[in-house]
């Protein structure tokens, strides 16, 4: 433990300071598949009784038209971001026709790639413009790729928090500098230590053959359906699916927020050679953005983001810049197939004390040999991470990942007991409990219970899943929302559609000229 964190810690515990931790705020997004009583991908359009894909605060989609995102509102305990959670959930099983929520993150078995239907948002400016960028997502990287879901979890620590660390430590910076340079931070040490995460939770160690459409591959076959790999956590967050070296050279630095919007700005404004030989736009039809190594910021494919709430209209990266960094975004979570909402409270409780370590402990800026280690620990893991005897590497030295598991999971009891304190209960260290079990016992994390069903029912890896996305609905539609919550969803979806409506009526100008002006916006964002 370092002196910087001890003495954090401290500052913390004291009992003036205990209630700071209850103003922390949680939200989580879950992609998921709507599919078919089959397990075949849905291919009807969005439900409007869902409302409007552009415009719903709580209910869209992601890269396909069948790919549902669901979003909570940031609330002050994750036990409220769930419950909240769980109510879109049964509002939308409640208007889903005879279709279903693929319960895993790794893809049910997909048409030809020319039959995966991108979203479409309408006819306004943006809802063209965020059709067009997927466009541009299928031409990158294949549309069979953009089918993987997963969960996002946004967490802030509150402002108080920030302005007591800053004045405790003499640091002279504004405290909007001193929030930013400590979220980025916490990214370092999340970079650090994320392939925890992907031990923990990882839940997709298999999936169906029709997934690689014939691509090579190291995969070992379960049976005539499925592949996987005996001791993967996450084939997700693997190099699989992925065709595309345009973002191989693109590592933003975190050593701070500057160089991050710097690198990302260059690349939505630098031309990649193999998409400039396509072209933007053909015979008058757009198939992507731009030719840039990204179309927009948004692209960059990394497990954990700095964010700020936009204003209309606003660029990530000038939110950003203008107003420094506001929470984080979590992007490596698989969903959990055994869980009806992928993911629970033990799960949330484990992020939010994970999060806070990163930011409390001491994080030395990254060397370039220290992101190749972290990089590689990560991919490693997600591999191979219940492999007995798996070293990992550390301060260029092997370690065995169940000794630094173990220790990471010790250093985390402090923090699990801060939170207890202030919201009461003893959650959160139970919480921690349930994880140190899965070290111990690797068969209770969720890649090992997957596999480990899967031969012992002797199911495919589609049929599991379809079992599971069954049961799930079940659940859902057994406990329909009651009446005045259902009749304010219901209002929400049509105020969406209707605040759709209005911004195409709405639009002047044409659809070549806005795309321009959002593409220029990026170059003033460090004004």
């Amino acid at each position: 433990m370092s002196e910087l964190f001890s003495r954090r810690l401290a500052l913390l515990g004291e009992p003036a300071n205990q209630s700071l931790l209850r103003h922390c705020l949680h939200g989580i997004e879950r992609e998921c598949l709507r599919v078919d009583a089959t397990g075949e991908l849905a291919r009807t359009p969005h439900p409007a009784a869902l409302g409007s894909a552009l415009t719903h605060p709580y209910i869209t989609t992601d890269y396909s038209e069948a790919l549902l995102e669901f979003i909570t509102p940031a609330e002050t305990d994750s036990a409220a971001t769930l419950a909240a959670l769980e109510r879109v959930h049964r509002f939308a099983y409640a208007k889903l026709d005879g279709e279903y929520l693929w319960s895993p993150s790794m893809p049910c078995p997909l048409p030809a790639e020319e039959d995966i239907p991108i979203a479409r948002y309408g006819n306004s400016h943006i809802g063209r413009l965020k059709h067009v960028y997927r466009k541009g997502l299928a031409l990158r990287y294949g549309r069979t790729m953009q089918c993987i879901a997963g969960i996002h979890y946004n967490f802030s620590l509150p402002e108080e928090l920030w302005s007591l660390l800053q004045r405790a430590e003499g640091d002279v910076c504004s405290v909007r500098d001193f929030q930013s340079e400590r979220y980025i931070a916490l990214i370092r040490n999340f970079r650090r230590y994320s392939w925890l995460l992907m031990y923990l939770f990882g839940a997709s160690p298999a999936l169906d053959k029709s997934f690689l459409r014939g691509y090579p591959h190291h995969l070992q076959e379960l049976d005539a359906e499925t592949l996987y790999l005996p001791w993967a956590t996450s084939l997700r967050m693997s190099d699989l699916g992925y065709h595309n070296n345009a973002q191989a050279d693109l590592t933003p630095c975190y050593n701070d927020l500057a160089s991050y919007t710097d690198s990302l700005r260059r690349a939505v404004s630098t031309p990649y050679a193999p998409y400039a030989a396509i072209g933007a736009q053909r015979d008058g039809e757009w198939l992507q953005l731009n030719t840039n190594v990204l179309q927009i910021e948004n692209e960059y494919y990394s497990i954990i983001r700095p964010k700020r709430v936009t204003a209309s209209g606003e660029r990530p990266i000038q939110a950003l810049v203008a107003r420094g960094v506001q929470y984080v975004e979590v992007r490596c979570l698989d969903i959990d197939p055994f869980l009806p909402l992928g993911i629970d409270l033990d799960e949330a409780r484990f992020l939010d004390a994970f999060l806070l370590f990163c930011a409390l402990e001491d994080s030395p800026c990254l060397t370039a040999s220290e992101c190749a280690s972290c990089t590689g620990n990560f991919l490693k893991v997600v591999k191979e991470g219940r492999r007995p005897n798996l070293h990992l590497q550390r301060h260029g030295q092997p370690v065995p990942l169940a000794a630094w598991a173990g220790e990471l999971l010790e250093r985390l009891q402090p923090l699990a007991a801060l939170f207890d304190r202030a919201y009461g209960g003893d959650g959160y260290e139970k919480a921690l409990h349930a994880q140190q079990a899965k070290v111990a016992a690797p068969e209770l994390t969720p890649s090992a219970r997957l596999l480990a069903t899967l031969r012992e029912r002797g199911e495919s890896f589609r049929a599991f899943a379809l079992r599971q996305s069954l049961a799930h609905a079940e659940s859902f539609r057994a406990r329909p929302l009651g009446e005045e919550q259902r009749q304010a969803f219901e209002a929400e979806a049509r105020a969406s559609l209707a605040e759709q409506a209005e911004l195409e009526r709405r639009d002047t100008g044409s659809f070549d000229d806005f795309v321009a002006a959002y593409q220029a916006s990026i170059q003033g964002a460090g004004d």
